[in-house]
């Protein structure tokens, strides 16, 4: 991009650009980060700001737009928040001392993966940057939160196994080796993943053994190793909080694709796309930001191992048991801050003096929790209280460097104790002194004078001098004071000996505050060898923060321990509730469900009407399971559950706009998934299978795919279907049970009972769903009628048609056509409806009036 015939400064950023031609570059200019040519031209749109041109007198104007060094923070994420990214470029000297044009060079480089988060909104969500390998053994693939150091790895077998954990991750920025095709492009595109190539650097890092140190497989080292570097290249900095690489398999967990954690609500409502109405909500009390990161960590990938799940329903049994000690324990941890991005801030270099408080009141709160646990008298709090260790040697170390109330800024004083360093107390002495002298100085000008308002002032151009207004400055002795600056009420003047001690004070100040900084550099720097112990820390109160919250969420919702088991594939679930839906019903209008599914039962065929409560059935189940497995309680009077491997769902129909297939492909993809990868440990739920192709094709899928579950597969099974012939499946499959949602109808209305009961339903409703939903009677009446006709005509598979199903057609006489016209029975519904109670005579004589004109209107049409 360099340009000839240009400044040396234009000369200087062309150069720069160059090197990072994908980003926002964001040019120090004084007290302003400059953007210029087609950044300003982009940047000025998408910032809001004011463009403007450079070199205006030119043949050719450069586009210029700037921010202030002070606000660039809110720009920058504005930009990153979007997708792109963002080049800071510094001034590496001080102006007054460069000669020919200032150094500057890039400092940082932010990118979606790579920004900090510090919004409070932020605190409780992670920001992962992603690093793929492409190789002929599989994907390896790494990521880390770069605001807490957090490192994982995995081995990946294909391309649809790596999407579906970018998005889980809920990444933002993909650093990629290998070969792309135009779709997986396509997908990262409409993932919003910024794309990024790999960086070489030009010498082996510590930080890059230290993260591989414990890796042993080839793609995960070669992953991880990019993701460092690239980190490394970005930041330009050391980046000391990275933490060890923790290899990682997906089947170590109960494994569930995006669509499963998106379909169940687990962290996010999918209907609007926030935290509300999802599991995270429901089980989120934490006390920290951490905690709150770790919980939905645990949700996202539940436990395995029972020995693991019924540790952590020990811990969760013992706060629920002792209220008076989780009590204590959520009012310490309410006085913890973000231990694990504080420490990253640390490393970082970010970190302020006020931050560094933060700190040390976190682990003033630690011994407190220590001692609670100890107290408690349970053994498995107090054995977790044994394994922390509390740090006490920073936390006095900080107490003891930092001011109580220090400034936001670390570079202006007023940040160190006294007693911290002679040196610093003899420059405050020289300027408490220095600024005595001129108190007193003031006193005596003012009596050697008589001039009662003259004072000594001070401002940062003319330093030290004394102010004398116009009307008093005729009282001013000759030759006392020499003229130093004129203004438009008043004369300042010097003195030699105010100047000398202007000297003796400035000399001070200013080396009163870089010794301040040096010295908080100095703890900083003391403190950062303690970064693993403190991430050590912020990684077991997190934990304890989130078995409190899920002790405090089993006691305010009525939830009870699980039994959990490896020996037998059998669900006893009594009275089970859905745990959000329960949460947002008015208290006790929930209806609970049981779910008893022993060996003999696989399959759970549901039947009955929309809106009854079936994909609520569903999703209860699985949300039991998963919540038993992250180590909580679960809503229900009583559960016994075995350990899932899997969880597969179909659930709602939807076009994936990622993937741009259409709604009956996403069936059958999801269909597939889980027939494909299911073992007898899963957990399915199919709802509505079929039901995006014509009738008989629909129902002919869903009933093979019955078949082949019951046969081939043997996982636990819920499978809702308004295909009432698939019932019929209950005589030839040993291991399908039929159960329906129960409904009754009074006075033509129908009424939902929400209840589970044995046995198929009896009819469909679906025509009473539809008056419920408010269509107009013309034509619930039409679809009665047609109902009616088709019914009449046997206008339903055949057992020769299909022989999967045998469902005999009962002969019923076609309807006679109505005596009323449409528009006769419109107002004839309207009169059912009317409640005359509430209306006077004059409104009744109005609406006849109203109805009687209609009908005359409609017959001379």
């Amino acid at each position: 991009m360099a340009k000839k015939d240009t400044t040396p400064m234009m000369k200087q950023y062309y150069e720069i650009k160059d090197q990072y031609p994908d980003a926002f570059l964001f040019y120090r200019v004084g007290d302003f980060y400059e953007l210029f040519e087609d950044d300003a031209v982009k940047g000025a749109q998408l910032l809001e700001l004011t463009l403007t041109h450079r070199s205006n007198k030119t043949e050719n104007p450069i586009p210029m737009a700037g921010v202030p060094h002070m606000a660039v923070d809110s720009y920058v994420n504005t930009l990153v928040e979007k997708g792109y990214k963002v080049a800071l470029c510094e001034q590496l000297e001080d102006p007054k001392h460069a000669k020919g044009m200032v150094k500057r060079g890039i400092v940082q480089l932010v990118t979606p993966g790579t920004m900090m988060a510090d919004r409070p909104d932020q605190a409780k969500e992670s920001n992962y940057l992603t690093s793929v390998v492409s190789t002929s053994s599989g994907f390896g693939l790494a990521y880390s939160d770069l605001s807490t150091g957090e490192t994982f790895a995995t081995h990946l077998q294909d391309w649809e196994s790596v999407a579906n954990e970018l998005l889980s991750l809920q990444t933002k920025e993909v650093v990629y080796d290998g070969p792309l095709t135009s779709t997986n492009k396509d997908f990262l595109d409409k993932a919003n993943i910024t794309l990024s190539t790999p960086v070489q650097l030009d010498e082996e890092h510590a930080e890059i053994s230290y993260v591989m140190q414990n890796l042993t497989n080839m793609v995960e080292k070669l992953a991880t190793r990019q993701l460092v570097a690239y980190l490394l290249s970005t930041q330009k900095r050391s980046l000391a909080h990275l933490q060890i690489a923790q290899s990682y398999e997906p089947n170590q967990y109960l494994q569930m694709s995006h669509t499963v954690q998106t379909n169940l609500e687990l962290t996010h409502s999918a209907k609007t796309g926030k935290k509300m109405g999802s599991l995270f909500w429901l089980l989120d009390k934490t006390s920290t930001a951490m905690g709150g990161r770790l919980l939905k960590s645990w949700i996202e990938r539940p436990l395995l191992s029972l020995s693991e799940i019924k540790q952590r329903q020990e811990m969760v049994q013992a706060l629920f048991d002792d209220y008076f000690t989780r009590e204590n324990v959520i009012d310490n941890l309410k006085g913890v801050y973000d231990l694990e991005r504080l420490t990253g801030r640390i490393a970082f270099g970010s970190v302020n003096a006020r931050e560094m408080l933060q700190l040390s009141n976190s682990l003033g709160a630690v011994p407190v929790i220590l001692d609670t646990l100890k107290n408690s008298g349970n053994q498995y709090l107090v054995d977790f209280a044994k394994q922390i260790d509390p740090l006490t040697g920073i936390q006095k170390l900080i107490e003891e460097t930092i001011v109580e109330a220090p400034p936001l800024s670390t570079t202006e004083g007023g940040i160190i104790r006294s007693g911290v360093s002679d040196q610093l107390d003899r420059y405050r002495d020289a300027m408490t002194n220095g600024k005595k002298w001129l108190s007193e100085m003031e006193t005596h000008e003012r009596e050697a004078t008589g001039i009662n308002n003259l004072k000594v002032g001070y401002n940062k151009v003319f330093g030290y001098y004394i102010e004398v207004t116009n009307s008093n400055k005729n009282k001013v002795p000759t030759d006392r004071y020499t003229r130093k600056q004129t203004l438009t009420n008043a004369e300042r003047y010097i003195t030699p000996e105010l100047k000398e001690h202007e000297a003796l004070i400035l000399e001070a100040e200013t080396k009163s505050t870089d010794l301040e900084y040096d010295l908080f550099v100095k703890l900083r720097e003391n403190i950062k060898t303690y970064i693993p112990a403190l991430q050590t820390l912020g990684k077991q109160l997190a934990s304890l923060d989130v078995l409190v919250s899920l002790a405090t969420v089993a006691e305010q919702n009525n939830y009870i321990r699980p039994v959990m088991t490896n020996e037998t594939h059998e669900i006893k679930i009594t009275n089970g509730r859905h745990p959000v839906v329960e949460k947002v019903l008015t208290a006790g209008s929930y209806i609970p469900n049981d779910v008893i599914m022993d060996n003999n039962v696989d399959i759970f065929l549901i039947t009955g009407p929309n809106m009854s409560g079936k994909s609520t059935y569903m999703r209860q189940m699985a949300l039991i399971a998963i919540m038993a497995q992250i180590g909580s309680f679960v809503p229900a009077d009583k559960a016994e559950l075995p350990i899932f491997d899997q969880i597969f769902t179909r659930i709602g129909a939807a076009d994936d706009l990622i993937s741009g297939q259409s709604t009956f492909m996403v069936e059958m993809s999801e269909a597939n998934d889980a027939l494909q990868h299911a073992t007898e440990r899963s957990l399915i739920l199919f709802d509505e299978i079929g039901r995006g192709t014509a009738t008989y094709d629909g129902m002919a899928l869903a009933g093979a795919i019955v078949k082949y579950l019951h046969d081939k597969v043997g996982a636990k099974t819920l499978f809702a279907t308004h295909y009432h012939e698939l019932t019929d499946l209950s005589e030839t499959l040993a291991h399908l049970e039929n159960i329906h949602v129960g409904a009754t109808e009074e006075n033509g209305k129908l009424i939902f009972l929400h209840k589970i009961l044995s046995g198929p339903a009896d009819q469909s409703y679906g025509i009473h769903v539809a008056q419920l939903a408010g269509l107009p009677k013309r034509v619930l009446r039409e679809a009665t009628s047609m109902l009616h006709r088709l019914e009449a005509q046997g206008a339903q598979p055949t057992s020769e048609q299909l022989d999967l199903f045998t469902t005999p057609v009962e002969d019923q006489p076609v309807p006679t056509s109505p005596t009323l016209t449409d528009d006769e029975e419109d107002v004839l519904d309207e009169i059912k409806d009317i409640y005359l109670a509430d209306k006077t005579p004059l409104e009744v004589m109005q609406l006849v009036a109203q109805w009687q004109n209609e009908l005359k209107d409609k017959k001379k049409d």
